[in-house]
């Protein structure tokens, strides 16, 4: 039987190209469109929160898989790069998000090679479970960097 969850955010425009954001689980912050869309630089744009949910939840899955599949793991850091395309006509739309983590396990008294497998694995467990992942139109590609200790 399936069950629900609902999360909520709430905005408000703040004039010009800027808007407040209120997430459900307590932060707040002030946002605006990047830039190239007559937004302003330096602050939190709907793009940036668009890669950052796939690279936060495919990270959380990787946690969770890393837990379930008994690995010893010393670092997770990843750089997310998200493309978009504009159209013509102005539409734009997310291609793809490009996941680079960088992972660092160690091995114990277990081979490398057995290590990175189960990394792997880990790693295809969190896209295949990552519902932000598994939301979006664009295509998830993950590029991990796996050093084994």
């Amino acid at each position: 039987m399936s069950r629900t969850a609902t999360y909520h955010t709430a905005v408000s425009w703040k004039g010009e190209h800027w808007g407040h954001i209120q997430m459900g689980n307590g932060p707040e912050m002030d946002f605006s469109a990047p830039p190239d869309a007559q937004g302003h630089p330096g602050v939190f744009t709907p793009e940036d929160a668009f890669v950052a949910a796939a690279n936060t939840c495919v990270m959380m899955m990787f946690i969770w898989a890393s837990e379930r599949f008994k690995l010893d793991l010393v670092s997770y850091d990843c750089y997310a790069e998200g493309t978009k395309r504009i159209e013509l006509d102005r539409t734009e739309l997310f291609t793809q998000v490009v996941l680079r983590p960088q992972i660092v396990v160690r091995a114990g008294d277990q081979g490398a090679a057995v290590i990175e497998k189960r990394v792997r694995r880990a790693l295809e467990s969190a896209q295949k479970y990552s519902l932000v992942a598994n939301s979006i139109k664009s295509q998830v590609i993950v590029e991990p960097d796996i050093t084994i200790l």
